[in-house]
């Protein structure tokens, strides 16, 4: 990785100085500030369907912190479901989700909080989906995967710590309009779903893995069957 990334924060203001401790704490990969490196993205981000946004740009010096890629071969799928279950709010319909859930943290949880920087998926909403059907054991572990390489809905960087917001250069903002982006937001879902239920039916029901294989087999973190790079 450079030294330094170019990345942008979508949002409803201007953005100039960032303050670290404050926003919610149950998106993704918990309090943090988020961004990603790519413009278009961020412009989507930043608007709803009733107001328009901003793409604030930064250039964040990375030499001195501590990066966790969730991209990295060293990692696997089960690493970004286990942070989003720690922080995000799942549906636990059943006692089989409940099992999953506390299995998924106790097995598959990296010690993500050591990390100044997180680089990984955005849960948008049909990645978020997926992601709950999986844990209640309705689709396979590569239906999921495959949800998520057709869905191609985006990175995120995400400062974590008191460093990463002192390496941070506020460069500009730049108008989101809602009437380009909103759409272009709602289309990307959309066919991240879409694509999925065009796939789904591929799969041999003989050979797929669920929730349920995995914890009456007890999988590993090393386990040589788990996808390993979510960098799709």
């Amino acid at each position: 990785m450079d030294d330094a990334l170019m990345i942008y924060h979508g949002s409803r203001q201007i953005v100039r100085k960032p303050e670290f401790g404050t926003g919610n704490p149950h998106n993704d990969y918990g309090l943090g500030f988020y961004c990603t490196e790519s413009l278009a993205l961020a412009k989507e981000w930043a608007c709803t369907e009733d107001q328009s946004g901003f793409s604030n740009a930064y250039r964040l010096q990375t030499a001195d912190l501590r990066i966790l890629n969730l991209s990295d071969p060293a990692y696997h799928l089960l690493n970004w479901l286990a942070i989003l279950l720690q922080n995000r709010i799942f549906r636990i319909s059943n006692p089989l989700a409940r099992e999953g859930r506390d299995y998924l943290l106790s097995a598959f949880l990296p010690p993500y909080q050591n990390y100044d920087l997180i680089i990984g998926y955005r849960a948008d909403d049909s990645y978020f989906s997926f992601a709950n059907a999986f844990l209640n054991n309705t689709i396979s572990l590569a239906q999921l995967e495959q949800a998520m390489y057709l869905g191609k809905l985006g990175e995120q960087v995400v400062l974590k710590s008191p460093q990463a917001f002192q390496q941070l250069t506020f460069l500009d903002a730049m108008p989101a309009e809602r009437e380009i982006y909103y759409p272009k937001r709602i289309a990307r879902d959309r066919n991240a779903r879409a694509a999925f239920l065009e796939e789904k039916n591929g799969e041999r029901a003989s050979t797929a893995v669920y929730i349920l294989d995995i914890l009456r087999e007890e999988w590993k973190d090393d386990d040589p069957r788990l996808p390993r790079n979510l960098s799709f």
